[in-house]
């Protein structure tokens, strides 16, 4: 499984990581995900984890810990997490090698002809 954070966006979730309220989770990483929703069938989600589910890969970036569910993980292959700023526009963005369409917002894409279930691309 690869995914990658750029070097702003892995300062950025170690801060949220280290200003979160559980300080005292050995396990605490961040949760990248994909789920049905956004305007282009799927959207991106990012949370903070105390630990990984059971059937969670983990990626080390860094400092910060990756658990993405083993549904998510065939859509979010290969993706680039950036952090922005701007004046317009500040927050995550995601570079994704598979979705063959992406919303204005950048927060939801398309991946060829899977259907908003999660399922790998065919």
């Amino acid at each position: 499984m690869t995914i990658t954070l750029t070097e702003k966006a892995e300062f950025r979730l170690r801060a949220f990581l280290q200003g979160s309220a559980d300080k005292e989770a050995i396990e605490k990483g961040i949760r990248v995900g994909v789920s049905d929703g956004g305007c282009s069938g799927y959207q991106y989600t990012l949370n903070i984890d105390n630990a990984p589910s059971d059937d969670d890969l983990i990626v080390q970036q860094g400092r910060v810990r990756v658990f993405i569910d083993q549904t998510s993980a065939p859509l979010l292959e290969g993706v680039v997490i950036d952090y922005i700023e701007g004046i317009m526009e500040s927050g995550f963005k995601f570079s994704n090698p598979n979705a063959s369409e992406t919303c204005g917002c950048g927060q939801s894409f398309k991946a060829g002809d899977c259907s908003p279930a999660g399922v790998p691309c065919s």
